[in-house]
């Protein structure tokens, strides 16, 4: 259904490491950059998010939102979590299954430096 999303950051350059290597975890890399903003996606493809400079008005969602990326396996979304809070972000739950969203679904979540609510998730039996 989608075919991407934009995210407002107030500083590109610290957002940008911040995805950098937090997504580098789940497999996903620079697909273009300019100087206002930066797409993400699979090796020689398309972007699937884009982070924008908005340097005035840059304010993330309100709760109920969240981004949840997609992880290869359970490794992926634990280097995902570690990544990310190395480059600033917030915990906002540690790796590990989540039986309420179902028996195999494991997940990590955090805060990016703009406040974000980001999740990387695998959803398949062990």
């Amino acid at each position: 259904m989608l075919h991407h999303i934009s995210l407002g950051v107030t500083d590109l350059q610290r957002s940008a490491a911040f995805y950098d290597a937090a997504l580098a975890a789940l497999g996903y890399v620079r697909v273009w950059t300019d100087s206002s903003a930066i797409g993400y996606g699979l090796p020689g493809g398309g972007d699937k998010l884009a982070i924008k400079l908005r340097k005035e008005g840059a304010v993330p969602p309100g709760p109920g939102f969240h981004l949840a990326f997609a992880a290869s396996s359970r490794d992926a979304v634990a280097a995902f979590h570690r990544a990310a809070l190395a480059q600033g972000g917030r915990d906002n739950g540690a790796a590990g299954l989540r039986p309420e969203y179902g028996p195999h679904y494991y997940a990590a979540f955090v805060v990016d430096p703009d406040g974000h609510a980001i999740e990387a998730v695998i959803n398949e039996p062990v």
